[in-house]
């Protein structure tokens, strides 16, 4: 594809990154060349310096030609306007905008080909906040992601000494747990990935990928870890954008405690939140202050300030303070990657979150949604069985007969649509109907595309 990306900075960059490793071609506008320079220098793409509202500067960037326009400047006005451009003048047939204000959701009439020509709406902010509420629901995974509207879950678990998972077989876990049917679709030690066939032994440290029924993601986590304990504190370091967004998602579920350096950004937060919540002025790398705070009494503690290099010290020190588990929310890839499996119990990608959101609107083919996994090497796909024997690769044909590409898997099946639907394990023998969604664990970018085109409907296919 044709994709013009507007802004290098955070966002724009891991956009870029992650589009140009899948062979689009990829155009990136801004207004800093030096910053265009270290892109076009490290990434096999083209920059374009200048204004993207000017239709001068799209029309050098090759809108004509365009699949694709993603707005992911500073401003949400910029990214609005850049959008209604492209769409307007150079025909450019999908146009994604980066809106941070919760004013324009995506589906209003504003944003509407009559408006501001916006196709789809990513907020990093509301991604991110959506993604730590999933893991304080889920207090025991490393990550947790929904498919088929919620009805089928991915989680990703670290086995621990003590633990059930420990010294067992894949097949023995399962046996001794029939209550929850999951199906193991990865299994990675020491950052590489291991056979996950019913005979692997699992060792600790190993980090485990599950699919299962949404209903039963709770007994799983159970059964792996041996507890069941709901997160009741919260101390969050930050109150900016995404801190405020989860404090107002938290009220009435837990106990929080909200750390903020700026005294004026205090005092708006207190005038957003319930006075049930405590609004602290500090610094959450202020041993003295979290101490004070009974820090080690917090089931959770998330630094998620803007800058990466407080929240990594911030929440290494939670943790050192007896915090149960530490989050940091860290915008560069080289410190996330670093932070994997320190101290810090999860490090949070805000480019990562979006990734996901924007790769379902770019693959082909019928897809639902699409996830990325381990820092952006995989993916978790989810597609829908379209078509009969005779038009579709997977309609009509048994789990055993998809030709999948190596080391490709089908980790579920959903069958069916709303509260009547079930969650099916992919056994070799299951016959793949009309409208079923299939979700597949893929542990390399480079597969993708065999994957998409298992998904695309053919009249002239006869395999």
């Amino acid at each position: 594809m044709n994709i013009i990306i507007l802004g290098a900075g955070r966002v724009g960059e891991s956009v870029a990154e992650s589009l140009v490793s899948e062979q689009n071609d990829i155009t990136v506008i801004d207004l800093d060349p030096a910053r265009l320079r270290e892109l076009e220098d490290r990434l096999d793409l083209r920059g374009v310096v200048g204004n993207g509202i000017q239709p001068s500067v799209l029309r050098d960037a090759g809108a004509k030609d365009a699949d694709m326009v993603i707005a992911c400047a500073a401003m949400d006005e910029t990214n609005l306007v850049v959008c209604k451009v492209a769409h307007d003048v150079f025909n450019v047939p999908t146009t994604i905008a980066r809106l941070r204000s919760p004013e324009f959701a995506e589906g209003d009439e504003l944003l509407s080909q009559t408006g501001f020509s916006v196709s789809h709406v990513l907020c990093p902010e509301e991604s991110v906040t959506g993604y730590i509420r999933q893991l304080i629901s889920y207090p025991e995974a490393l990550q947790v992601l929904e498919f088929a509207g919620g009805r089928a879950s991915l989680i990703a678990v670290r086995a621990n000494h003590g633990g059930s998972l420990v010294g067992h077989t894949i097949g023995e876990f399962r046996e001794r747990y029939t209550r929850c049917e999951m199906r193991v679709v990865a299994l990675y030690r020491l950052d590489t990935e291991m056979e996950a066939t019913p005979s692997t032994r699992i060792l600790a440290g190993d980090e485990i990928f599950v699919l299962a029924d949404t209903d039963k993601i709770r007994d799983v986590l159970s059964a792996i870890h041996n507890i069941d304990k709901p997160v009741q504190r919260v101390m969050i370091a930050g109150g900016g954008k995404v801190g405020l967004r989860l404090a107002r998602s938290l009220v009435g579920q837990c106990e929080v405690k909200l750390l903020e350096r700026d005294k004026k950004r205090c005092e708006y937060l207190a005038s957003q939140l319930p006075s049930s919540m405590l609004i602290l002025q500090g610094d959450g790398a202020d041993e003295d202050l979290l101490e004070e705070e009974n820090v080690g009494q917090m089931d959770m503690f998330l630094a998620l300030t803007s800058d990466d290099e407080d929240n990594i010290m911030s929440a290494m020190l939670a943790k050192r303070l007896g915090a149960g588990r530490v989050m940091a929310l860290i915008n560069r890839r080289a410190y996330a990657d670093m932070m994997q499996g320190s101290t810090i119990d999860i490090a949070i990608s805000p480019s990562q979150a979006v990734i996901g959101e924007l790769l379902t609107h770019i693959r082909r083919g019928d897809v639902a949604a699409v996830h990325s996994l381990r820092r952006g090497a995989a993916e978790a796909f989810e597609g829908i069985a379209r078509g009969d024997v005779k038009t579709s690769k997977l309609v009509g044909r048994r789990i055993e007969e998809v030709k999948l590409p190596k080391g490709a898997r089908i980790g579920a099946l959903v069958r069916g649509e709303g509260r009547n639907s079930e969650v099916l394990m992919p056994h070799h023998d299951l016959l793949i109907e009309d409208g079923d969604h299939l979700i597949l664990f893929i542990p390399h970018k480079r597969l993708v595309r065999e994957v998409e085109k298992l998904f695309q409907v053919s009249a002239t296919f006869f395999g």
